[in-house]
């Protein structure tokens, strides 16, 4: 699909040892590249990672990505190609709890991991994986398109929107060919939806939550069944990932700034329409209203224009969402009897045969 392109190749991913972190490293080892992760410790013993035996695959770093001098240490001794910047606290409602933390590892950790890119003198790449929602949001029908305003209500979404502006002072100052010459780095942000796939065992992100009131015959609990997001399977936008470093090679000024990745505007599904879905497609169990009254505030709507990545790029969804949501209950009721590695190459495996019947 990249003809070789990564095939030992030194990548850099930081926050490997997460759900997307840990399917990003598995397709790249399966592509031949030379992977190196950055990240803290998983969190329990059913994070994909450890049920994957990646840390065997990979040279494996636990550090934290506010600490500047291991982070260049690192940089130093691996000499990563390219880099995928993906540690963050990730989740909106821990964001509330601990705003302080999250605001110091989602923008002074991707200010230091760009200045990282910026002393390794081996680094050509880099891709800094945001959120759909950096948007300002003013919950409005229409898909946000890259160059609408960044904002943030909740803590994470401002961190992630401070994560760009960040991105973006780098870009201009740093690895623009306009500023300084034979800089020979380019930069881009990925913005990506709501990302649902087997081995995500998150507390309050509703796929995780549904398979674990499943797996003990309990009722789901939705806290916001009318919130429209713009869900898609994580090798979606991974491959939009691995897609856009490869194209940045190519032409670093043409491929480097912002690019959403989303579902087609007809693939959009509420969360009592996903949670009703999965329950059928597991072939059991119910779903309930969460009856608390003061909830934090979340988003009530959110959709992506993705037109800039599909005729730019050439970047296109191609698993709908029901499909989506096939591919991940057949992980997670499969996972406990086989060799987890092994599931997700032939997930990756089946997504790309997909990806290529309609390129």
């Amino acid at each position: 699909m990249f003809n070789d392109f990564y095939k030992n190749k030194k990548i850099l991913i930081t926050g490997h040892t997460g759900f997307k972190g840990s399917w990003l490293s598995i397709w790249l080892d399966h592509l031949g590249a030379d992977v190196i992760g950055i990240a803290l410790d998983p969190k329990n013993e059913r994070d994909l990672f450890l049920l994957a035996g990646l840390s065997g695959k990979m040279t494996d770093y636990r550090e934290d990505i506010r600490n500047l001098n291991k982070i260049n240490e690192i940089f130093q001794l691996g000499k990563p190609e390219i880099v995928f910047h993906l540690a963050a606290q990730a989740l909106v409602l821990p964001s509330y709890e601990n705003p302080v933390t999250t605001f110091k590892t989602n923008i002074i950790g991707t200010a230091n991991i760009l200045e990282a890119c910026r002393i390794a003198e081996s680094v050509q790449q880099i891709v800094v994986i945001t959120t759909d929602k950096v948007y300002e949001n003013k919950e409005q029908i229409t898909g946000y398109r890259e160059n609408d305003p960044l904002g943030g209500h909740d803590p994470y979404s401002a961190s992630k929107a401070g994560a760009e502006i960040i991105t973006q002072s780098y870009l201009r100052s740093f690895f623009s060919p306009g500023f300084v010459s034979g800089s020979g780095k380019s930069v881009a942000t990925a913005r990506a939806g709501n990302v649902i796939g087997g081995g995500d065992w998150s507390l309050n992100r509703i796929i995780p939550d549904c398979i674990r009131s499943l797996e003990e015959s309990k009722p789901v609990i939705v806290r916001n069944p009318d919130a429209i997001r713009p869900w898609q399977h994580v090798l979606e936008p991974l491959f939009g990932y691995l897609l856009l470093a490869y194209r940045m090679a190519e032409d670093p000024q043409k491929y480097s700034g912002a690019w959403n990745f989303g579902p087609e505007e007809t693939d959009m599904k509420n969360v009592k329409g996903l949670v009703e879905t999965m329950i059928k497609s597991w072939g059991s169990g119910n779903w309930e209203l969460d009856t608390e009254v003061n909830k934090p505030h979340e988003a009530g709507i959110l959709r992506l224009d993705i037109n800039k990545s599909k005729s730019i790029l050439g970047w296109k969804p191609v698993l709908n969402i029901d499909k989506a949501l096939e591919m991940t209950v057949n992980w997670y009721k499969n996972y406990s009897s086989c060799d987890v590695y092994k599931l997700c190459i032939e997930q990756i495996k089946e997504y790309s045969k997909k990806w290529n019947s309609k390129s």
